[in-house]
Parts: C-alpha cells; sequence; structure tokens
C-alpha cells in the first residue's frame, strides 16, 4: 500500500515548527515524511533554513514515522561525514530513515568558496560518492583518489542494515542514469506526461522493481484566489527554470530573478493549488497509478494546520485505500 507523506521544508519554517508539524501530521493519518536540506533558504521572503541532520534525530525520537531526505554529499558536505550522519540515525532508528543524494545546487554549495561545477562534473562526483557512501556502510576501510578524495574512512558505528540510497533526478536523461546505481528514484511533481517519462527512464535504466518516491508541491485554501495568492508569495521561485535553480548563487538573486510573480504567473506552471479538494485525491491518485510508493505533499500556501488537518480528514481517507 503506498503512503501519502508529510514533505517539511526547512526553508518555510523554523525546525521547532517543523519538529510539531511532524507529529501533528502522523496523528492526521500521515504515514511518512521527510525533510529538505538548505543552506539558504531559496528567497529571502521564506525566512528559514535549519540543519536537517540535527532536525531528522529530534523528528525521528519524537514520531513513529519512516522519514528521510534529499542532500548533495560534497561541496558542502562530504561523502564519508554524510555517510556517517546517516548510519548513525539509521543506527538508533532502525528501518526508519533513507537517504536520498543529488546534486546540488549553487546556492547552497557556494558558500564553501569553491567554483560551481557543470552539471556533468557534478555527476561524476555524485556516482562516486555514492560508492564511497554504500562502501562506509558495509564497513569497509575506504582510500578515495578521483574527483572527490577520501584517505582512510572507516565508520566504527553502522547500522545492521544499511538505509536506502535514493538518486535525486528530475529529467529522463538523469532518471535513467540515476536507475543504474541507486536503490530508488526521488523526483519532484510534474505534468502526467513528463512525470510518466521520468518513471519509464528511471525503469529502462535499472530501476524496475525499485521504490519511487515523489516530492508534491501543493496549494490549498478554501478560496481559490488566497492559495494562488499565497503560492506566489511563499514559493515565487516556482516561475524560474531548472537551470537558474541550480545555478543561481545566493536568495537574494534567486528572488530577483522571479521577480514579483502574481497568481496569474504560478497558474500558468499548471501548479497544483486548488480550493477543491476532489481535485487534490486526483492528483495523488495519477502519481500512485504511476507506481510511486510514496507521494510527500508539502504546501506552499501557508497554514500548515490548517493544511495537515483538513487534508488529514478530507484527502488522505480517499487515497490511502488504493
Amino acid at each position: 500500500m503506498a503512503d501519502i507523506g508529510f514533505h517539511c521544508s526547512h526553508e518555510l519554517f523554523p525546525p521547532s515548527s517543523l519538529l510539531r508539524y511532524a507529529r501533528l501530521a502522523e496523528a492526521a493519518g500521515f504515514r511518512a515524511a521527510m525533510c529538505s536540506d538548505h543552506f539558504l533558504p531559496w528567497a529571502p521572503v521564506q525566512g528559514e533554513s535549519g540543519y536537517s541532520f540535527a532536525w531528522l534525530g529530534a523528528a525521528l525520537a519524537s514520531t513513529h514515522l519512516p522519514l528521510g531526505t534529499i542532500c548533495c554529499p560534497f561541496g558542502r558536505y562530504r561523502p564519508e561525514i554524510v555517510a556517517q550522519a546517516a548510519a548513525t540515525l539509521a543506527e538508533m532508528f532502525p528501518e526508519r530513515f533513507w537517504l536520498a543524494i543529488g546534486t546540488g545546487q549553487a546556492l547552497n554549495d557556494h558558500v564553501t568558496g569553491e567554483p560551481w561545477p557543470p552539471k556533468s562534473e557534478r555527476q561524476a562526483r555524485l556516482r562516486e560518492s555514492a560508492a564511497i557512501i554504500r562502501a562506509l556502510w558495509s564497513g569497509e576501510t575506504v582510500t578515495h583518489r578521483g574527483r572527490v578524495t577520501v584517505e582512510a574512512a572507516k565508520l566504527f558505528t553502522r547500522p545492521e542494515r544499511p538505509p536506502l540510497l535514493f538518486g535525486a533526478a528530475t529529467t529522463p536523461e538523469t532518471a535513467k542514469w540515476v536507475g543504474s546505481w541507486a536503490d530508488g528514484l526521488l523526483t519532484v511533481n510534474a505534468e502526467p506526461d513528463a512525470l510518466r517519462k521520468v518513471v519509464d527512464a528511471f525503469r529502462a535504466g535499472g530501476g524496475e522493481g525499485k521504490p519511487m518516491y515523489l516530492q508534491a508541491m501543493v496549494g490549498h485554501d478554501p478560496d481559490e484566489e488566497t492559495a494562488w495568492r499565497a503560492a506566489a508569495k511563499n514559493w515565487p521561485i516556482a516561475v524560474l527554470d531548472q537551470s537558474q535553480l541550480q545555478n543561481i548563487e545566493t536568495a537574494e538573486e534567486m528572488a530577483a530573478a522571479a521577480g514579483r510573480p502574481g497568481p496569474g504567473d504560478m497558474k500558468e506552471k499548471k501548479l497544483r493549488v486548488s480550493s477543491d479538494l476532489s481535485r487534490h485525491v486526483a492528483w495523488i491518485e495519477s502519481d500512485l497509478a504511476l507506481g510511486f510508493e510514496r507521494v510527500f505533499l508539502y504546501t506552499i500556501s501557508g497554514y500548515p494546520e490548517r493544511f495537515i488537518e483538513t487534508f488529514g480528514e478530507q484527502v488522505l481517507p480517499k487515497v490511502s485505500v488504493r
């Protein structure tokens, strides 16, 4: 049975609030959760950026939910440190923590002062990092000198069973590549045809039978226009393309590139924003029909407590049995 999860967005809410939302989500019937991993928010208006791995320990201890995150294991992080953080969480909370890794954004990684590499180089580093992480989880002493350098690293604290290591992808090309090495796919919602191409490519690349998770950005308010206005305010970067999202270095520059989008601009992007809860049910059902095992909903229309309560009462019961 597929799980509907709650996405805890560190860009939008303080970590203390997110901890409360995770508990509320569990009580409301959400069966999983995940969080973002950012050094900076996407835009200054979002106003927050808590540290994911510290928060995950508290969230796992405060709920019974399976939880995970997505991070870039090079740049501001190191693969051996990511491996250690994930192994620690998995040892404390067996079978509940999973990790997704991706090629990152300049927004987060420019803070190291190192040049931001092109995507092809980042993919090469990601592939090496994945191999390093897996080797450390298996108990090996790792020395690696390639695009990523690790010297005599060994994890003395490891879980009995390593967590699943997902790969992140938003295009068919990357999804096909991820299918060849990752334990599963993490992607984001898109138009049905585009999302189907990502899924098909992942399966064709070696992902057949592997789990797929989806981050689904949604907006809801009893008043339709209020929902769209809130989405435009809280998530202005929805109007930007993937190249901009990957390569712009600061939240201020990201906001300048996005401008001040209004409801009309957001509607052109065909976001999942609606006052009609039956549309939200249909969107989730279309995701499940593609084979996603977990769909993580994150609200961009504000009022997360109301969102959790409303979806727990009027949306989840209609899709959880499908």
